[in-house]
């Protein structure tokens, strides 16, 4: 069980809980921060049924996460690659030749709806019923990132081809019932809230329709509670279990089609939002549906969480980064302390090396692992590496992801790329050579 939050923390979440509750004139608003392996806070304002923690909500679009952590199992147990083209999974649809990591990523160019009347209102078929046209593909593979509700339709479909049985029940047998997750069903099991929207001119309320949607329900179906919900959020910051390999986690949050270099930016991973805001990474995902707004985001290096669910249409302001960053200013992380830790190569290889003119330094970070990049002060292109068995170090990250580093005495070799000692050692085997006169 977690420690709980400082009564003065206490005081500031729920004070900027209870603020958005009002200024976002949510019918009902829980909302909860979690660290330590489970929920170290939890509040509940408007209507909201005691206890707080267990009352449903719809999860909206983080049933996408959900649905994208099965097919990263199937990936992982071989039955899968995220190149396959989704035609050897699942023919006969105009998306046949877009792969299943594009998908995954909105990067394959599906339209953000599925064709038919508004899915999110309207009970739902299956894939045939959906009748899905050319016209259900809006862009090219690969071009632009476009968020599509009926790509994860699609990905749902294929996880039930592949495992054999209906999406909700993969789900539940792969993910919920691991972690624990045993409030969370595709349709509401009371007590639940009532999906509402609110008038934008007076404070009354519309109730919203609830159904299942079909082929549609694995792109936003689940309803959770909010103590289900903060153990979804532990699984976001690497408390995987067995349901995924926590390396597999790491991959899925990398962004797709973005530099993370650049301050402040929002983009997404294989199922999962990564946010850039005020200096920190978050991982996650947003949900909303009629009548429901959802969060879970996680700061993966402040080891911390924030959830929350609310059963309005919209209006609701983001709860969960505001959480985050009131239990960041009132908390923050004490660090490890460092001690001291083997270097993973010669002590002679570290230091200044030279690519061209530019001086770059080779250090040894933790977790055995190397690190290339500028001195500081300087712009340029930064990697980590790790050690693979033949003596070679693996890109990790930013601009060398996947390129090979060979490390030899007087040289480093990196995706064509030559690192000496000196700028233009004309002794190592610089590309095109070194001017025989020297510098001059």
């Amino acid at each position: 069980m977690a420690d709980p939050v400082l009564p003065s923390t206490e005081r500031r979440l729920l004070a900027r809980t209870a603020r958005a509750q009002r200024d976002g004139r949510a019918p009902g608003l829980v909302a909860g921060v979690v660290r330590d392996g489970g929920l170290a806070w939890s509040a509940g304002r408007g209507d909201v049924p005691e206890p707080h923690t267990d009352v449903q909500y719809r999860l909206g679009s983080i049933s996408k996460t959900v649905t994208a952590v099965v097919v990263m199992r199937l990936r992982d147990e071989g039955r899968l690659g995220l190149d396959d083209p989704l035609e050897r999974h699942l023919p006969g649809t105009p998306l046949g030749q877009r792969t299943v990591g594009q998908l995954l990523s909105h990067l394959a160019g599906a339209s953000a709806e599925s064709p038919g009347g508004w899915w999110e209102r309207t009970p739902g078929g299956s894939l045939d019923e959906l009748g899905l046209g050319e016209d259900d593909v809006v862009l090219g593979a690969a071009r632009r990132f476009h968020y599509s509700n009926l790509g994860f339709g699609l990905l749902g479909e294929l996880v039930s081809r592949l495992r054999g049985a209906a999406w909700d029940d993969v789900v539940r047998g792969e993910v919920l019932a691991p972690l624990g997750m045993d409030r969370t069903t595709p349709r509401p099991v009371p007590p639940a809230a009532t999906g509402t929207a609110v008038h934008p001119w007076a404070d009354v309320v519309l109730p919203e329709p609830e159904h299942h949607a079909g082929v549609m329900a694995a792109a936003g179906q689940l309803w959770a509670t909010l103590a289900d919900l903060a153990r979804f959020a532990v699984f976001l910051l690497g408390d995987t279990g067995d349901v995924l390999d926590p390396a597999t986690l790491a991959e899925m949050a990398e962004p797709a089609g973005v530099d993370s270099s650049a301050p402040g930016w929002s983009a997404y991973g294989l199922g999962v939002q990564v946010l850039r805001l005020d200096d920190r990474t978050l991982i996650g995902h947003g949900g909303s549906m009629p009548g429901f707004l959802a969060g879970v985001f996680v700061d993966r290096d402040e080891r911390t969480g924030a959830v929350s669910l609310a059963n309005t249409t919209s209006g609701l302001d983001a709860v969960v980064p505001a959480l985050l960053a009131e239990l960041r200013a009132c908390e923050p992380r004490i660090v490890e302390p460092w001690v001291p830790f083997p270097a993973p190569v010669d002590l002679d290889l570290l230091g200044v090396w030279f690519w061209g003119p530019a001086p770059h330094v080779l250090r040894a970070v933790p977790g055995g692992l190397l690190h290339l990049g500028p001195l500081p002060g300087r712009g340029g292109r930064a990697s980590r590496f790790t050690h693979r068995p033949d003596g070679t170090w693996l890109g990790l990250d930013g601009y060398y992801a996947g390129e090979t580093l060979r490390i030899a005495e007087d040289h480093l070799d990196l995706g064509t790329f030559i690192f000496t000692r000196t700028p233009y050692d004309p002794e190592a085997p610089v590309p095109g050579g070194v001017d025989e006169n020297g510098w001059r």
